[in-house]
């Protein structure tokens, strides 16, 4: 992946709420000096509403673990930051904030005298977007950064960047940047002018780097306001939980993208491949078992896929059963509309380190119990390898094929992809249905 350097037509500068319109006129203005100055072009494409909360980077700082930026990225420094509270606080060491450790750092916070809940670490939200996408899109990107302690109201930072002027190049491709921080509950209360900062005229998108929560003033607002919802379900501590609230969204009218679907590309693009000769997708008809295997830590890739591929077959889910053990074994019964039975079985595998996305499939194994069937189909990572698909044995012969993830690729150059293709996704709509009803049998 290359970047593009950027340049700030001014330094992000402290404004009042009242002053930001105002501010960015006189930014633009500042660039109509002169003849032989290269055109700035202001936001002209979409806005981009962006809500950064990163609490557990700032809790962790508070309780000396973290010396780091805040800027929400799982980066080594921020997974040892975690271990060591984790070893300290007795928990199961992970690297990453789950439940019960960010349950944890909230008590021990909570703790602290006032005089010891501060920190001093930069906070740099609100400035490390992608540069991917002001580099092609002259747009506006407001960022709301939650902070903790106590509610002194909403602060506002706002500033222009550029790409660096390509040569013989009479235009700059400008992003506007307006970053707003407060407490929760001081950016619940100016939700209205949120919504108002968003240009009319223009596509309107949200990326909530958090758990969508309808019941979220901010949220509710910004939703009801907005073209697309962006998510990114790699985020996600309970997976299971959340895909549901997901559906209950796009049921209600909210259009919703989640950059976690779009990991899945090469496998679901290699799946469909190897059934693509005749003869193989004839015995897609004979496939009644398949195996999932994921990142232990999020189940949302591996729920997704399974849902693509029940859905795109018309099995139906009859039974779910839960075995656990060391690989936290997960079994789905269907039934295809011939009245064969299949099963489905994920499992997460423990990994000894991963990188910023959590959750990635390592492995996939589709097969029959009709020997004379050529529908075998093992694919895998190319970090992990296929010796567990293979070592599953059986009397046929598998075609095998390794995948390239695109898991390297952060979720901020995802978005800049999202955002050209941004209109209704039926099929992610449809894998996601039926990764719910699969779901609600847990109940």
């Amino acid at each position: 992946m290359t970047t593009t350097p950027l340049v700030a037509l001014q330094k992000p500068k402290d404004i009042s709420l009242d002053e930001l319109e105002a501010e960015l006129r006189n930014i633009w203005r500042s660039q109509d000096g002169g003849s032989s100055a290269p055109v700035a072009t202001r936001a002209s494409t979409f806005s981009l509403v962006v809500y950064e909360p990163e609490e557990f980077q700032q809790l962790l700082a508070a309780l000396g673990f973290y010396e780091g930026i805040i800027d929400g990225i799982h980066g080594p420094q921020t997974r040892e930051a975690v271990r060591q509270a984790q070893m300290k606080y007795q928990l199961h060491i992970t690297g990453r904030v789950g439940p019960h450790t960010l349950e944890r750092l909230r008590q021990e916070y909570s703790k602290l005298p006032e005089a010891e809940r501060q920190f001093d670490n930069p906070d740099m939200r609100g400035f490390t977007l992608n540069d991917a996408i002001a580099a092609q899109n002259p747009c506006r990107v407001i960022t709301l950064c939650p902070i903790l302690g106590e509610d002194t109201g909403v602060t506002a930072q706002v500033s222009a960047y550029c790409p660096v002027q390509k040569r013989n190049a009479n235009n700059l491709i400008c992003c506007e940047y307006i970053t707003l921080r407060g407490t929760k509950e001081a950016l619940e209360r100016v939700s209205d002018v949120v919504a108002s900062l968003v240009i009319a005229d223009l596509p309107k998108f949200v990326w909530w780097k958090a758990t969508p929560n309808p019941e979220q003033t901010l949220f509710e607002k910004l939703a009801r306001s907005s073209n697309c919802i962006i998510v990114d379900s790699s985020f996600f501590s309970d997976a299971e939980s959340e895909l549901k609230k997901m559906q209950e969204l796009i049921e209600n009218g909210t259009y919703i993208a989640d950059l976690n679907w779009h990991r899945l590309a090469p496998w679901q693009e290699l799946t469909a491949a190897a059934f693509d000769p005749p003869e193989r997708r004839a015995s897609l008809t004979e496939v009644d078992a398949i195996s999932v295997d994921y990142e232990k830590g999020n189940a949302a890739q591996a729920w997704m896929f399974l849902a693509w591929f029940a859905s795109r077959l018309k099995w139906k889910a009859t039974s779910f059963v839960e075995e656990g053990g060391d690989y936290d074994i997960k079994k789905v019964y269907f039934t295809d509309s011939k009245g064969m039975k299949i099963e489905a079985e994920m499992a997460a595998i423990p990994v000894a380190d991963w990188g910023e996305i959590i959750g990635d499939l390592t492995g996939l194994r589709i097969t029959s119990s009709n020997l004379a069937a050529n529908c075998c189909t093992i694919l895998c990572s190319e970090t992990t390898g296929c010796m567990r698909m293979e070592a599953g044995g059986g009397a046929q012969a598998c075609q095998v094929e390794q995948v390239t993830a695109l898991s390297d690729q952060k979720a901020d150059f995802m978005l800049s992809q999202q955002l050209q293709r941004w209109g209704e996704d039926m099929l992610y709509e449809e894998s996601l249905a039926t990764a719910v009803q699969i779901l609600n049998m847990l109940r």
